[in-house]
Order: structure tokens, then sequence, then C-alpha cells
């Protein structure tokens, strides 16, 4: 079987995130804590065993104890351990500060958490491994807290580097070391596994990154459906997605990745006319227009063209107008036989419609 990496994906994606954050802060703020399991949810002795851990340090960790266990069994786990009810408020202030570390590094984050987010560096001259160094250092003298972080070229192998080398550390994941680290993670590890799907993969013998790899694309969808298709792509460090930072928000539309590749003009134009239709009646109930159209294209070895006209007014929100506009990039771009894997359309530039605004119906 042939493999690829997606090597020309060039991108610098840093995945952030503090170790064990509202357990950290109860520690910083009474270090006698730091050696005792310390559990952040209420005492199952005054809820009557009802509720779950909203965190845990790494002492409590090491006893079996983890996010969204019952409250109830980890004390069990953990008879002697400090039960404190979170104080959200604290967390709140203390996030804005990282936040604000962030900030100072680029403007394209994606918050996940108030002590989680992605970061696209990709602009900056510094390399991923030097911009992480300086993050965990900021954060760390700012708020006295030790973060993780990973480094890649995608946000999936950004997050699972920064779970990796937890607590305190770093992780780069370059196209170089990829199918190494993914070959030995274990397959609880990758995204979308549950115990269900763990159970159904070590039927299949598949107990890690390499042994999935090993499994046709075919067996995978066959197996788990569209779960199989990420897994496959995963297995092999591929993913698209983007950090959703606030200026690239600011859009109305979709994307639509085809299980089977369009080859004719006339699935083409009928999928712009379902991306145009959509994304009118989003635009619509928003109250929004917008200046600029925006058209992705992805062919079959995931080549990616996006082209964007901007306008002086607002569009017209007229499915036929933004169809043909798209149809007649696609007949610019795409030349020749193809195979198309992904279409997108969108509207950016929004501002609110206005009485002066032409809807054609």
């Amino acid at each position: 079987m042939t493999e690829f990496l997606l090597t020309t994906d060039t991108r610098k994606i840093l995945h952030v995130d503090i170790d064990a954050f509202y357990a950290q802060v109860e520690m910083r703020d009474n270090p006698a804590l730091r050696h005792q399991p310390l559990i952040i949810s209420r005492d199952p002795a005054e809820t009557g065993g009802r509720g779950v851990v909203t965190t845990a340090n790494y002492v409590a960790r090491q006893l079996g104890i983890h996010s969204a266990m019952r409250s109830a069994e980890a004390r069990r786990l953990a008879p002697d351990g400090i039960f404190l009810t979170p104080d959200f408020a604290k967390y709140k202030a203390i996030s804005k500060q990282i936040h604000a570390v962030f900030r100072t590094i680029t403007p394209k984050i994606e918050p996940v958490a108030y002590d989680e987010a992605y970061l696209d560096v990709t602009d900056n001259a510094l390399s991923g491994a030097m911009l992480a160094a300086q993050l965990r250092h900021d954060i760390y003298k700012q708020t006295r807290l030790t973060s993780s972080v990973g480094v890649s070229y995608n946000k999936l192998l950004a997050k699972l580097g920064s779970e990796f080398n937890k607590p305190n550390g770093v992780t780069v994941i370059t196209p170089e070391n990829c199918l190494a680290f993914l070959d030995h993670l274990p397959i609880g590890e990758f995204r979308g596994v549950g115990e269900k799907t763990q159970a159904k993969l070590a039927a299949l013998n598949v107990l890690d990154g390499a042994a999935l790899r090993q499994l046709s694309r075919e067996t995978l969808v066959a197996q788990f459906g569209k779960l199989g298709e990420n897994l496959y792509w995963q297995a092999r460090g591929v993913h698209f997605g983007e950090v959703k930072w606030q200026r690239q928000q600011q859009s109305v539309g979709k994307e639509e990745t085809f299980a089977q590749f369009l080859h004719h003009d006339e699935l083409v134009r009928a999928e712009f006319k379902k991306l145009a239709s959509g994304m009118i009646a989003a635009l619509k109930a928003r109250g929004l227009v917008g200046r600029t159209l925006n058209v992705k294209i992805r062919d079959e070895k995931f080549h990616t063209t996006t082209r964007a006209i901007t306008q002086v007014e607002p569009w017209l929100l007229a499915e036929d107008l933004l169809v043909n506009t798209a149809q007649a990039i696609f007949d610019e771009v795409v030349t020749g036989p193809y195979a198309i894997r992904l279409l997108g359309l969108s509207m950016s530039n929004l501002q609110p419609s206005g009485f002066e605004e032409m809807t054609l119906f």
C-alpha cells in the first residue's frame, strides 16, 4: 500500500493546554494540596453521592481518578482525597490572563475552553518550538501555572502532541516524524475512539496507529461509517481543519466533502446550487449580506484552491447569480478531466441587510 504525507501543508499550529487547570490553580493558591489527591468536585458526602469530577491533580490521576468520573467512585479510589467545589469565577479571571498571553503571539486564536486553545502561528518567523517555549514561559510568569504545548502542521497533530508529553512538556510533530509518532499511539488516543469503538477495533487486532494504518479505507468505512473515514486519515496524519479565529468566524457558508468524487459539470453545478441555497437561507435568517463571495475547491489529490470576489456593494442574494459566479470560478480554476473531493461556498465582509438591499426571490 502506498503511503503519503501531506508535506505541502506548511502551517504552524500550536495547541496549548494548561495542566490540570482548575486543580493546578487551587494548588498554586494552597501549596499544602500539592502532594495530596485533589479532586475538583463537590464532596459526595454533601451531595448524597451525586455529581461528577471536573478535574483532578496528577496525584489523584495516578489512583485512576479522571474527569467525568462519578464523585462517589473518586471517593472510593481516594478515601483521603481532598474535594474542592469549583470556583469558576476565579478560573475565568485567570483564563483571561492566559488568553492575553496568547494574543501577544498571534491574533489567530481558537479558544476551546478556559485553559485550552489552538493558535495559528504560520505568519510568525520564529519556529513553532521557539514559540511554544515562549508561550509556556510567559504563561508561567503571568500565572505561575505550567502548560503543555503540541506543535505541528495541523490541528489534529498539535492536539495529540500537547496530550503526549503532559505535564509541562512540548511535543513537535513534523511530516518527517509523523508516522512514527502515530504508529506508536494507543488506539484509544485517536479522535472519536470511545470504549465501544476501541473494543471493535481490538477485535480486528487494532491496538495502535500502526495496526490502524494497515486497514483499508473500504474496511474502515464498512465497519465504522464516517468515523472509519476519519480514522483512515487520522492514521496518516491528514487533517484540514482550520484554526477558527474571530475574523474567520465572521462568514456564513458551508463546505461539502464527497464520498464519491465529482467528475461532471452537472454534478458540480448541482452541488453549488445546494451550497448557495443553504448560504442564502442562513444569511437571511441572520439578517446579513456580504461583499465577498468565497469559493473553495479541493481535488482528489488534496490540492486546494480558494478564490474570492469582493464587490463595493453587497452581493444580491440571488441563487442563480451566486451559482453562475461559483461555476465561472470553477471553470477558470479546473481544466481538463477532474475528480473533486470538496466544494465550499461562503460569504464574508458581512454587514446587516438594509432597506436598500435588493433581494431577488
